[in-house]
């Protein structure tokens, strides 16, 4: 199942945006346009829908309401997120429907002034229900952190807290100590825990994977494999062949930064199906390797029982989107504006379209929308 659609209205950049979505998906702007805030979206359903996480607590660590809501809102100051879900792009399954506001007076905490939830053309949540209207507190919490009330659309729930998201930083993965567990990273400082707990059969079947695919970039690579320090401490571990036979074993903390981040990436791409949020992969590795990605993503995708997740972008990248395999339906336009970022599908735009019909990439097509209006301007040491 894919998640064919999102509405946003005051969240962070966006006063409100409404986009259909693909298989894959390239997010593309300028700078502090809000790519990451468009993927913050998901993940912020995510929590609030995944154990141990809530409502309450996914706003906590965005700084709370007044943090997430758009500062163009003005006299609409409440947050609203719309999902939603299908089993392909033509057939919308399920949709999910919050809006967020503070409470009247009081400690003003965070509230939900709607929770609605649709399988196809049945809803089957409505809140404020008249529970809600007897005490108002329930509305502290919403029925998607609740397994006792989610019954009736717990395939959104299920979905929502699959969601994956890797933005690995090479620093935190070689120096882990001391970062606690505040760090808002899964593949970063808990990267290497994640492949431990791995059952072993599973584990060596896609280290000898990614083994086989980082050979074509770094040739001198071999015998990719986990282990464990004195201390029971995970670590990936590799022999670089060189003049000394065996010589050239070296830990997480030696590798390349472009490594590590192809590691992570390889590695977050074979695990599981559920969709994968993905910031900027291109980040340390070399334009040549970032040039075959989307097509990786794609393989990857069509693999064995049919998808293998749905896959969502960031990036900057004019090597990344020259791939002519990218279709104008996968590419968010992302523009910034007084009244907040505006996002578009790219193939609603006739120039984008009419640039593609003659053979150019995404890049050439659709990146010159993205540039700053004002670049001229950058030149500031004249």
């Amino acid at each position: 199942m894919l998640i064919s659609r999102l509405v946003l209205k005051n969240w962070r950049n966006f006063r409100s945006i409404d986009v259909a979505l693909s298989d894959r998906v390239f997010i593309v702007g300028a700078n502090a346009s809000g790519k990451s805030n468009f993927l913050d979206a998901l993940r912020f359903l995510r929590d609030i829908a995944k154990p141990g996480g809530g409502l309450q607590s996914s706003l906590v660590h965005r700084g709370g309401l007044s943090k997430v809501r758009c500062l163009s809102a003005r006299k609409d100051p409440d947050v609203e997120l719309e999902i939603s879900l299908s089993e392909n792009e033509d057939s919308a399954d399920w949709r999910y429907a919050i809006g967020l506001t503070h409470q009247a007076g009081g400690l003003r905490l965070p509230v939900i002034r709607y929770e609605r939830a649709w399988h196809g053309d049945e809803q089957v949540l409505n809140r404020p229900d008249t529970h809600d209207q007897s005490d108002r507190v329930l509305l502290t919490q919403t029925h998607l952190e609740q397994i006792s009330a989610n019954s009736k659309f717990r395939d959104i729930a299920k979905l929502l807290e699959s969601i994956r998201y890797l933005h690995l930083v090479p620093q935190l993965l070689r120096k882990p100590e001391g970062q606690g567990a505040a760090v808002d990273d899964p593949f970063g400082r808990g990267f290497l825990e994640a492949i431990a707990r791995t059952p072993e059969k599973t584990r060596k079947a896609r280290l000898r994977k990614i083994e086989a695919a980082l050979k074509s970039a770094v040739p001198q690579m071999k015998d990719l494999n986990d282990t464990k320090d004195d201390a029971g401490v995970p670590h990936l571990e590799v022999l670089y062949e060189h003049w000394r036979p065996n010589a050239g074993r070296q830990r997480e903390d030696q590798f390349s930064d472009g490594t590590l981040r192809l590691i992570g990436l390889f590695w977050s791409l074979l695990d599981g199906d559920s969709p994968l949020l993905l910031e900027e992969p291109e980040l340390s590795l070399n334009s040549a390797i970032v040039k075959r990605l989307p097509s990786l993503f794609y393989r990857l995708q069509k693999q064995q029982k049919g998808r293998s997740g749905q896959v969502f972008v960031t990036t900057h990248s004019w090597e990344l989107l020259s791939d002519l395999g990218i279709g104008a339906e996968e590419v968010i336009l992302l523009t910034p504006s007084l009244e907040g970022t505006k996002a578009q599908v790219s193939s609603e735009r006739k120039e984008v379209r009419a640039m593609l019909e003659n053979g150019l990439s995404i890049a050439e097509a659709a990146l010159p929308f993205t540039a700053p209006p004002t670049l001229e301007q950058f030149n500031l040491f004249q």
